[in-house]
């Protein structure tokens, strides 16, 4: 059996390595990175593809007619046609819930270093400089303190239940919105409200939900116009959730205080994107993921995913 990675680069860090996929198909050809239009030539006759940006769809399929089973190396599962793979047979296996805590983690160093500069501060100190002598300079902000601030959450799945638990923390007030509200959310003391009141009520609003076709654009300037003036944005989640132009204009009309995000909808992003050089933008590189711990999590269940496959019941097999 031959396998075929078309996206290294996601599993690269420290100890970690394909050993435990390799032990299944010692006939495995990994590539760092992988541009669509060399989608099709790399898998050629491979039975298993493991990919995480790459698309799988009809065409693809219909040009790779070996492949068996598809293991995205990621959560998300945007960038596969699911129902074109289920019709030619490929079940395809996420890995679920190995950057929840990461996740939710950088969601709020994203809000902490918008809320107290901390690295601009050090900047000026390093600079030789104390206080506030040169705030222009170094985009300095009023600090804010988060206790007794309204967070808002759209989506209430495991990242944005652990965010959640990380704002009570803080002493901030929880407001939620999400599709379905289930028995055991009662004890986490959040309360639930449509979208309109999210907006209206939140200082911060952060987004944690997959892109589907009623959540594509949830953010756009009709949305932005109902939300609370100064309102921090925070975008850990999907690219395709926001309307980037949208945000933009509020960033520099005043209507958003900041935005924070590690995700954009056309990733690297481009140097023309509205949103790069604005001083109330704080942008990361789709790396929220990228910690040690969730990326052992995220090689152990890719394995894991392959082994029960081929032992014929199948973990995590979103297209079942």
């Amino acid at each position: 059996m031959k396998a075929v990675v078309l996206e290294d680069y996601a599993i690269q860090q420290g100890d970690l390595d394909w050993s435990g996929v390799k032990a299944l198909v010692p006939d495995i050809t990994r590539y760092g990175r992988t541009a669509q239009e060399d989608v099709v030539p790399r898998i050629g006759d491979a039975e298993i593809v493991f990919l995480n940006k790459c698309r799988i769809d009809e065409a693809v399929l219909a040009q790779c007619p070996k492949l068996r089973w598809v293991g995205i190396i990621a959560t998300g599962t945007d960038n596969l046609d699911l129902k074109a793979c289920r019709r030619h047979g490929v079940p395809v296996a996420n890995v679920p819930g190995y950057s929840t805590y990461s996740v939710a983690q950088m969601t709020f160093s994203l809000l902490l270093a918008i809320c107290q500069c901390a690295d601009r501060y050090h900047r000026l100190v390093q600079d030789g400089q104390w206080r506030t002598e040169e705030p222009a300079a170094y985009g300095l902000l009023p600090q804010v303190e988060l206790l007794g601030k309204t967070f808002g959450i759209y989506g209430y799945g495991s990242i944005g239940r652990q965010t959640a638990r990380i704002a009570k923390a803080f002493g901030m007030e929880v407001l939620v919105c999400t599709r379905t509200v289930r028995p055991e959310y009662e004890a986490d003391g959040v309360e639930f409200v449509d979208l309109d009141t999210l907006l209206a009520r939140s200082d911060v609003l952060s987004l944690h939900c997959p892109a589907t076709p009623a959540t594509r654009g949830l953010i756009n300037a009709a949305t932005l116009a109902k939300a609370k003036p100064g309102m921090i944005l925070l975008n850990t989640a999907r690219g395709a959730l926001v309307d980037e132009q949208a945000v933009a204009d509020a960033l520099k009309n005043g209507k958003l205080g900041f935005y924070g995000a590690d995700a954009f909808g056309t990733e690297p992003l481009p140097q023309a994107s509205p949103l790069r050089g604005l001083p109330n933008a704080l942008l990361t590189p789709h790396i929220a993921w990228a910690t040690n711990e969730a990326l052992q999590r995220l090689m152990d269940i890719t394995a894991n995913n392959l082994r029960t496959w081929l032992d014929g019941t199948g973990e995590n097999i979103v297209n079942a």
